[in-house]
């Protein structure tokens, strides 16, 4: 990949996952459609966890069975939070990548797969041996990657020890979370420059947080640190659900395009195809919100 070459993984399951009214399927059908035309790299489009848990994700299967991938590049992403998550998922030729949010959190992990950080390292070794079986990759995601609102104890030490055990389990691909929208450009900086050269093998990505005047400071930071891999929302919808400040959400996607064109960077996004993908986010979500 050369250096000005920048994924960018669009996740209309992050935007989508904390509605309460459900969407029908065929309404997700229409928008992950309009948004496989865009040329991201990858699409974020759905999971495979308990109806319980995340109700709105109910219908991936079925969305998934739904969709036409006769003419996209995209690459599609299904979070998973469990082995038996992981298993379903592994069942979908289609889909190319399992998610498993990994988090340094204690407090964190158990609100959000009720399961300790031990725990999690088991299930995280079970679901990297099933995707080898499958032929599947898995994205390491390490939640509250940027800072903890819990009162664990938090620190950049503490993300590279992680980074080194995950490194050591065999991930490939770590995406930073910013689940609550604590990131600074100093941390994100910090982070980036230091882990990207150490960890040749292993491609780092940002899955940042924001409120709308803090955007271009950390998408600047992580950048120019060297992180060539991100995550982001058509408009910013969506965000964790548990963040204090209700401005906080998922990096919008336009901001994120039109900082790499000022950056001379090749995302592969057609920007007219991308135009009429972020009307049907408005109207998506104007009428689901």
């Amino acid at each position: 990949m050369s250096e000005d070459h920048v994924k960018i993984i669009e996740c209309p399951r992050d935007a989508m996952q904390g509605i309460k009214e459900f969407i029908p399927t065929a309404r997700k059908v229409q928008y992950l459609q309009a948004l496989l035309g865009c040329g991201f790299d990858t699409l974020d489009f759905g999971s495979f966890v308990s109806p319980k848990a995340i109700p709105q994700m109910a219908d991936t299967a079925e969305v998934l069975s739904s969709l036409d991938l006769s003419k996209t590049k995209s690459k599609l992403l299904a979070i998973v939070a469990n082995v038996r998550g992981a298993e379903d998922a592994s069942q979908h030729e289609e889909i190319h990548y399992l998610g498993f949010p990994f988090s340094i959190s204690e407090n964190f992990q158990m609100r959000n797969t009720h399961k300790t950080i031990g725990q999690s390292v088991e299930t995280l070794e079970r679901i990297f041996n099933i995707a080898d079986a499958a032929g599947k990759e898995v994205v390491t995601y390490i939640s509250m990657g940027f800072g903890n609102p819990y009162g664990d104890p938090w620190n950049v030490e503490i993300v590279s020890e992680w980074t080194e055990k995950l490194a050591a389990m065999g991930a490939r691909i770590l995406s930073l979370s910013d689940t609550v929208g604590t990131s600074d450009a100093v941390t994100i900086s910090y982070l980036f420059s230091n882990l990207i050269p150490k960890y040749p093998h292993i491609e780092f990505g940002a899955h940042l947080h924001t409120t709308p005047t803090q955007w271009h400071g950390k998408m600047d930071a992580a950048y120019k640190a060297g992180c060539r891999r991100f995550d982001g929302a058509v408009q910013g919808f969506g965000g964790c659900p548990m963040a204090k400040d209700e401005l906080t959400g998922n990096m919008p996607t336009e901001k994120m395009l039109s900082y790499l064109t000022a950056q001379k960077a090749e995302t592969g996004v057609n920007w007219m195809v991308f135009e009429a993908a972020f009307n049907r986010a408005s109207d998506l979500f104007g009428t689901y919100h």
